[in-house]
C-alpha cells in the first residue's frame, strides 16, 4: 500500500509499504477512504524526531471501510463505514468506564509514563503506524471504531477522530457559563472548531485570536469577534479586559499549545533537540524539554479572576516555567489532556445531520490525495494559502 512515512525533521515522502494484517482477534483492517492531517502532525514534521523511526506512518485522524475482521469481531463486518478514534483505547479497562479513554490501561505507554497509545505519533504513544495510507489495522473492533451512516460524504463523520472531540471536551472543561465569554487562542482546526462549539453550547461573547488573516476571516463568518495578535501584541490582555467590562473573559481556551511564535530562542533550542541523535535527545526531552510558554502566559493574563484556563494546544515540556504566583492569586481553575475521544461521540453524533450547525461539511480548505502530503505538510507548516484543515483521500 501507499503511505506517508517520516524520514527526519521536514522530510515525509509516500512510499510503497507492507498492507496491514490482522494481528489479534479483535482487530479490523480499515481501508481508508479520507485522512486529516492535524496541527499536531507538525510537531512530528518539526521537533520529535528523537522519537520516531525513518519509515514510521503518520496521521491520526482516518476514517474508511472495513475490509476485513478479526474472529472474535462481532460489532463490524466487512462493508461497514467506520470513523477511527485517534487515541487508542479498549473500552473495558477502569479508566475507560470512567470516560477517560485518553488513559487507557490496555494500551498505555508504561515505558515513557505515558497514557493511552496513539495512531502514528511517536514512540512516546506506542509508534503505532498511522492513518495517512491506503490500509489501517485498527485493534478492538468491538470497542473503538465507530460506526456511522453510509449516505453522507466522508467529510461529515471524519472529524469524529480527532478535532470534533477535541474542541468539544475543550469547551467543556472551559465551563463557560451560560451566556459566558471564552477566549480562543489560536484559530487553527481545533480553535476554529472549538469557538464553533462554545457558540452552539451557549456562550455569548467567543473572541478569536489568531495572526493569520484567513484564519480570522474564517472565524468572523462564524460569528467570533476576532483579535490579530500582529495588531494588538502584548496587550493582548487589556484588549481583552476592554471587551468585557475590565474584567476578562470567563475562559480561555489554549489552542496554540508548545508552537513557539515570537520565542526564537526556544524555537531554536527545540529545533537542535530534534537534531541530537536519538538517545541523546530523547533524555534531554523528557528531562530538559521546554515549551515556549505565549500562549499560556496570554490565557493566565486574558482570563479574569476566578475563571478557567482549558488547555487543547500539545505541550511536551519537562521543566516549562509556570507562573503560578499569578494562577494562585487570580484563583484560576486549569483543566486539560488528550480528548477521550469515545466519551464525546453520543453528544457529537446527532450534529452531524444535514442541518450541520458545526459547519463540518465544508471545513476542510484542502482536499488532495495522499501522493501530494509531503506538499501539504510543507504548505501547513508555513501557513500558506489559506490553509487550515487539510484532508488527504488515499487511493484512486
Amino acid at each position: 500500500m501507499r503511505a506517508l512515512t517520516w524520514h527526519g525533521p521536514r522530510d515525509v515522502r509516500v512510499d510503497t509499504v507492507p498492507d496491514p494484517v490482522i494481528v489479534d482477534p479483535t482487530d479490523v483492517v480499515v481501508r481508508v477512504t479520507s485522512t486529516g492531517i492535524c496541527g499536531s502532525d507538525l510537531h512530528l514534521y518539526e521537533l520529535f524526531g528523537p522519537f520516531l523511526d525513518a519509515g514510521d506512518i503518520l496521521g491520526h485522524e482516518a476514517m474508511g471501510i472495513v475490509e476485513e475482521v478479526g474472529p472474535e469481531v462481532r460489532a463490524l463486518a466487512p462493508g461497514d463505514r467506520v470513523v477511527v478514534p485517534f487515541n487508542i483505547s479498549c473500552g473495558t479497562c477502569w479508566m475507560c468506564g470512567r470516560g477517560l479513554q485518553s488513559q487507557c490501561e490496555t494500551t498505555q505507554v508504561t515505558e515513557y509514563g505515558m497514557g493511552a497509545s496513539l495512531f502514528g505519533y511517536t514512540k512516546l504513544y506506542g509508534q503505532v503506524p498511522g492513518g495517512q495510507a491506503e490500509f489501517l489495522r485498527v485493534p478492538f473492533g468491538d470497542t473503538l471504531p465507530v460506526k456511522v451512516p453510509d449516505d453522507a460524504p466522508d467529510q461529515r463523520y471524519l472529524y469524529l477522530s480527532d478535532v470534533l472531540p477535541t474542541a468539544w471536551q475543550a469547551v467543556a472543561y472551559a465551563g463557560i457559563p451560560p451566556g459566558g465569554s471564552v477566549t480562543v487562542l489560536g484559530l487553527g482546526p481545533i480553535g476554529d472548531m472549538a469557538a464553533r462549539v462554545a457558540l452552539h453550547r451557549g456562550a455569548g461573547e467567543v473572541i478569536g485570536v489568531d495572526l493569520v488573516p484567513e484564519r480570522l476571516s474564517r472565524a468572523r463568518e462564524r460569528g467570533v469577534r476576532t483579535l490579530d495578535l500582529a495588531e494588538v501584541g502584548d496587550g493582548l490582555g487589556e484588549r481583552v479586559r476592554d471587551l468585557t467590562d475590565g474584567r476578562g473573559t470567563d475562559a480561555v481556551i489554549d489552542a496554540v499549545g508548545m508552537e513557539a511564535h515570537g520565542a526564537p530562542l526556544t524555537k531554536a533550542a527545540q529545533r537542535v533537540t530534534g537534531l541530537l541523535p536519538d538517545s541523546l535527545g530523547r533524555r534531554l526531552m523528557v528531562k530538559a524539554g521546554v515549551d515556549s510558554m505565549a500562549a499560556f502566559d496570554a490565557a493566565v493574563d486574558a482570563v479574569r479572576r476566578g475563571g478557567t484556563i482549558s488547555l487543547v494546544g500539545v505541550y511536551g515540556g519537562a521543566v516549562d516555567p509556570v507562573p503560578l504566583r499569578s494562577l494562585f492569586d487570580k484563583q484560576i481553575q486549569l483543566r486539560m489532556g488528550q480528548a477521550n475521544v469515545r466519551h464525546w461521540v453520543d453528544d457529537i453524533l446527532p450534529l452531524l445531520d444535514d442541518g450541520d450547525p458545526l459547519g463540518v461539511d465544508d471545513f476542510a480548505t484542502h482536499v488532495l490525495p495522499l501522493e501530494e502530503a509531503p506538499q501539504a505538510y510543507e504548505t501547513f507548516q508555513a501557513k500558506r494559502d489559506g490553509m487550515v484543515k487539510v484532508v488527504l483521500t488515499p487511493g484512486p
